[in-house]
């Protein structure tokens, strides 16, 4: 698409308007047009008729008239039309002018006083005025009524209408133009504030990081900058954790690195195929525990917070999750001399990620068969518990300290005086998967001795989601 410029479109949204309301001003000024040049000419043409009642006299007992040269004069200032007079007598008798001159509908008219009307005449509309006049006789003492018409054609009213009208659309224009100039100025330099912003943008190098400044920018840009500044923060903390995970993936890797190698090294040292075994058996057990790590490691890195990770949710049965997921571990217990149990036959349902769910299940179990020892306990339980579906994985063993609770959920961190192999990710994962389901844990000690584990997974995610 063709970059729309803000410029063009304001002058574009402004000028639509204005050229609207030009439309019904130049309407409405014709309209005041046609009315002002209607009473102008109605005046002369009342003149005119006026001019013509003064030369109208009896004389030996006969009307007689006379149009003065005043009239004369106003009828041929009239170039632009034809004008039409009349005198007759309201009996009906013509005294002079256009005897085709149709009179008013209603002749029930004071004397003196003009009647203005349009009439239809040799094919067009023409106006009229017309005056109910009686003439006296004084020697004769004879009054006699006459009407006295006199009329034109539009052309005059017309021409003076329309250039009324052409006056005042150039007048219009004129200001459309000069509003439309002080608009474009305005909005150029209240853009200047926005192009500095660009400048300043641009002028940034590819680390720096720092927030824009926008303490001298008008308030209507200061979201825009907010928004800015909370996007280049998101970008600083996806970096960082970018990273924090080659740091964590050097630091996972550069010692099973460094021990495979001086392993391999001593194997082919030597001759004694038994020794050999023994020493590729080691170098086996130290690649399961640097892929595992590194597993770990990908996975904690993915469940992020920054790593706008979109999580599909659909209804899951945590019990059935838990039940699986303990039939898989159990070999695994089977071999490290751990019994692995499992209580739940209530389904707890909730909305959440089967697959994701299915790690932190694993990884708690994991991390109890690890800790709690060679002839302990492992206990996995759910049950839907006070409207929430919880899972609790129990255990015998050690335990933690109650001080050190908070702590074993940060990435790599390990008890003082752990014997146990591990990499310290486990625990941080399941926080991170419950952070995702919005679920709460608890770590407890068990009575008689122990660890206890309890997450407590809302059961309707959206309800949670609407209080």
């Amino acid at each position: 698409m063709p970059r729309r410029s803000l410029r063009r479109y304001l002058t574009v949204c402004l000028l639509i308007p204005l050229l609207v309301l030009l439309s019904v001003d130049a309407v409405l000024t014709y309209h005041r047009a046609r009315q002002s040049a209607d009473a102008a000419f109605d005046r002369s043409l009342f003149t005119s008729n006026k001019a013509m009642v003064e030369g109208i006299s009896i004389q030996h007992g006969k009307i007689v008239v006379d149009i003065p040269y005043l009239a004369l004069e106003m009828f041929e200032a009239n170039a632009s039309g034809r004008v039409y007079y009349r005198v007759v007598e309201e009996n009906g008798a013509e005294l002079t002018g256009y005897k085709d001159l149709p009179l008013p509908r209603h002749r029930e008219q004071d004397y003196y006083k003009p009647l203005f009307y349009d009439a239809d005449y040799k094919g067009e509309t023409i106006r009229v005025a017309a005056t109910r006049q009686r003439v006296h006789d004084v020697a004769t003492a004879q009054a006699r009524t006459v009407w006295v018409l006199t009329g034109e054609t539009p052309e005059s009213r017309r021409e003076l209408a329309r250039q009324i009208l052409v006056g005042a659309i150039i007048q219009d224009l004129v200001l459309v133009a000069l509003a439309l100039g002080i608009v474009l100025l305005a909005v150029s330099l209240g853009l200047r504030p926005l192009r500095r912003l660009s400048a300043k943008v641009k002028e940034k190098d590819a680390d720096d990081l720092q927030p824009l400044d926008a303490t001298e920018l008008p308030a209507e840009l200061k979201p825009l900058v907010e928004a800015m500044n909370q996007y280049i923060a998101r970008i600083e903390r996806i970096l960082n954790d970018r990273g924090r995970f080659f740091a964590d993936a050097a630091h996972q890797l550069k010692t099973p690195l460094a021990v495979l190698q001086a392993k391999v090294e001593l194997a082919l040292r030597e001759d004694d195929l038994p020794v050999v075994k023994k020493q590729l058996a080691e170098t086996l057990d130290t690649v399961r525990h640097a892929s595992r790590g590194v597993k770990q490691l990908l996975s904690l890195s993915r469940l992020a917070p920054d790593h706008f990770l979109v999580v599909t949710y659909s209804d899951v049965d945590l019990t059935s999750v838990a039940r699986e997921v303990a039939l898989d571990w159990a070999p695994v217990a089977r071999r490290s001399g751990v019994d692995l149990g499992f209580e739940g036959d209530v389904a707890a349902t909730l909305s959440g990620r089967p697959e994701l769910l299915q790690e932190l299940v694993g990884n708690l179990i994991d991390n109890a068969i690890r800790y709690a020892g060679p002839g302990k306990m492992v206990t996995v339980r759910c049950a839907p518990v006070d409207g929430h579906a919880r899972l609790q994985v129990v255990d015998n063993g050690p335990g933690i300290p109650e001080e050190e609770r908070d702590k074993v959920f940060r990435r790599f961190y390990r008890i003082a005086g752990t014997q146990v192999e591990g990499s310290g990710l486990g625990l941080g994962i399941v926080h991170e998967i419950a952070r995702l389901h919005d679920a709460l844990i608890a770590l407890s000690h068990t009575p008689g001795g122990g660890l206890t584990v309890t997450v407590d997974f809302p059961v309707d995610r959206a309800a949670q989601e609407s209080s």
